[in-house]
Formats: structure tokens, C-alpha cells, sequence
């Protein structure tokens, strides 16, 4: 199930420059990473997005793809943010992903984007 609504180095990319070496070199943490995102992105919607993912919009696609490498990239920060320059840098990319991610999951809350999504 891992890595269907977005690719690792999505996540990483938004990771930033500064992130842990070791994590994201980490095949399985960020596998289960994913599967945690999907999962939550599924409960949120209340449709199994990862089965119908083939029957998706594109657009639909990318709101996916957005919001579940934004949650990926936030385990990322938090693994170890001591890499970063300080710390404020590294809880201003959390803030900043929170907000995309917010934005993400009110559109998946909204029943009328299901329609929009083709997963209905």
C-alpha cells in the first residue's frame, strides 16, 4: 500500500535540505510512514482512496499527493530536528506543512470533492 498517493522523495523534498541522513535513507520507516498517511487520508475521506486511486482525477491525484507527502514530511521534521539551523527553522516547516495540510484535509472532508475525486 505504501508510497500510492505520493513518491518518497516528495515527502523528502519537503523535508528540507537539513533532515536526518539516516531517516530518510530509511526505506521501511518511510514506508510505514506512508501506509500511516494513506490511512489517515482513507479515515478522513471515509472512501478507500488507495483501491479506487487508479479511478481518481488527476487533480484529485495531486491533492492526494500533496497532502500525504505534507504528513510525511512533518514525521520527517519531528524524527530529529536537530539538523536544522535552529530549532524556530524547523517548527516554522512544521507550521507551514500544517497549514497546507489543513487546507488539504478540509477539501477531503467536503463530501461534494468525493464527487469531485471520482471516489464516490
Amino acid at each position: 500500500m505504501a508510497w500510492t498517493f505520493c513518491t518518497s522523495g516528495a515527502a523528502i523534498a519537503k523535508a528540507g535540505a537539513n533532515a536526518n541522513s539516516t531517516i530518510i535513507a530509511n526505506g521501511d520507516t518511510l514506508a510505514d510512514w506512508s501506509n500511516e498517511a494513506e490511512n489517515i487520508i482513507c479515515d478522513i475521506a471515509r472512501v478507500d482512496l488507495v483501491d479506487k486511486y487508479d479511478s481518481l482525477t488527476a487533480n484529485g491525484k495531486n491533492i492526494l499527493s500533496m497532502l500525504a507527502s505534507n504528513m510525511i514530511a512533518q514525521f520527517i521534521i519531528h524524527y530529529d530536528m536537530s539538523g536544522y539551523t535552529t530549532k524556530r527553522e524547523a517548527e516554522t516547516m512544521l507550521d507551514i506543512l500544517e497549514n497546507q495540510i489543513r487546507r488539504n484535509i478540509s477539501f477531503i472532508e467536503n463530501d461534494r470533492i468525493k464527487t469531485y475525486l471520482s471516489a464516490t
